[in-house]
């Protein structure tokens, strides 16, 4: 049965808002803070992960002992770093206001999914308004964060649709694997790193000019 399009399923950092640059900040505090300054290296892996997973690479790339009391404690500096980056109007990624109001006037539906934890995805969601999507899953509402497929797959369910009949939009090889995990097509803009070709994957630069049928050819490629 040849898949139609049913639904968007947008990613949150790097995609729809430049925010990317403020968990930057936040994370590379958080290696000062354990006596170590993070590399580019380190800090492009963390690029959408999951809060636990993230963690854990942050700790082994520096070296430093993780333990519960450790991890907790960066858990909380990261909540309330980013929480005051995020405070207020958060910049947009180019194209992405024109690209979520485009799929709104077709009729489609839409969902924010996205590996940060629902606290924090509350501030995004200030700056890009709840109204333009029917649905939003967070990394702590699902038993595994992206790169596995179940923020997709939930995402899907809540809208009631197949996974197969959705373009999911993403900026990193770990958002990208999520989506083609949980069987939809993937449009890659990315941002801050490289996203490596791959099958059902179709790349742009930026999200200025995204047409419906920009999102059915995805579809179509993807198979």
């Amino acid at each position: 049965m040849t898949p139609r399009l049913a639904a968007v399923l947008w990613d949150m950092d790097g995609t729809l808002l430049d925010s990317e640059k403020l968990w930057d900040i936040a994370v590379r505090e958080l290696a000062r803070a354990h006596g170590h300054e993070m590399t580019d290296e380190l800090r492009h892996a963390l690029i959408g992960a999951s809060g636990p997973d993230a963690l854990r690479m942050i700790f082994t790339g520096l070296g430093v002992e993780s333990t519960p009391e450790v991890l907790l404690a960066a858990e909380e500096f990261l909540e309330r770093r980013v929480t005051e980056l995020m405070t207020g109007p958060i910049p947009w990624r180019p194209g992405a206001a024109a690209a979520l109001a485009t799929v709104r006037e077709a009729g489609l539906a839409s969902a924010l999914v996205t590996n940060t934890k629902r606290s924090l995805t509350e501030f995004g969601l200030d700056t890009l308004g709840r109204d333009r999507f029917d649905v939003s899953v967070c990394g702590d509402e699902v038993a595994r964060g992206k790169p596995e497929p179940d923020v997709y797959l939930r995402a899907a369910e809540l809208l009631g649709v197949d996974p197969r009949d959705c373009v999911a939009v993403e900026d990193s090889p770990t958002g990208t694997r999520a989506a083609h995990a949980a069987g939809c097509a993937v449009i890659v803009i990315p941002c801050e790193i490289a996203v490596p070709e791959g099958p059902g994957r179709s790349f742009r630069d930026t999200l200025v000019g995204l047409t419906i049928d920009d999102l059915d050819q995805a579809l179509k490629l993807r198979g």
